[in-house]
């Protein structure tokens, strides 16, 4: 199965369309046609199933002909972690969290941290593409990137349960002997 984003869908939605860029993909890469079955997700947990009404190289029409809400899980994750110097090594990690399902990722600027400025747009693609690739109905939030004394200031208030992954030389836990079972929301920082 291939799965297709479109954002701005709505579960009322009859029809919608595609764009130049993901139409040339389906029409010239994928070589699909007039009639044939696709699926959309809004990245907001709703999988569509559409026929292709209509398809060229700039625009793609589509009827929708169903609208099917994934499961939603019982937990947020949101993991907070500070940019490596190599830009391909975030990039990677953004693709292998979204690809195991993290609700949100927040880049920390920190005080020694040697990347403090992201190309945010770049990263929303890397994560828009991991969510269609691994079949994910759910676009990670991807925050603006924040300091670490914003951050941990802005941590005080949140009700989440709160976790540091390190690697200091004391006694370690791992995180799943440390998880409570009925946690809702979580956060790790990396």
């Amino acid at each position: 199965m291939q799965l297709f984003y479109n954002g701005s869908l709505t579960s009322s939605d009859k029809f919608t369309f595609f764009e130049k860029e993901e139409s040339v993909h389906i029409h010239r890469v994928l070589r699909k046609k007039a009639g044939d079955i696709i699926h959309i997700t809004d990245g907001k947990g709703n999988l569509y199933l559409a026929k292709i009404d209509t398809i060229n190289d700039k625009k793609c029409n589509v009827i929708l002909l169903s609208c099917e809400p994934s499961s939603v899980s019982d937990y947020h994750l949101h993991l907070a972690i500070a940019p490596t110097k190599m830009n391909e090594r975030f990039e990677w990690f953004l693709e292998k969290a979204t690809e195991i399902g993290i609700d949100e990722i927040t880049p920390i600027i920190c005080q020694h941290s040697e990347r403090t400025s992201l190309k945010l747009e770049r990263f929303e693609k890397i994560i828009l593409s991991a969510m269609k690739q691994s079949l994910q109905c759910y676009l990670p939030t991807l925050n603006s990137p924040i300091t670490s004394a914003a951050f941990f200031k802005q941590m005080m208030t949140d009700t989440s349960d709160k976790y540091i992954a390190h690697c200091q030389e004391n006694e370690k836990i791992l995180l799943s002997d440390a998880l409570t079972p009925l946690s809702e929301r979580i956060t790790i920082l990396i």
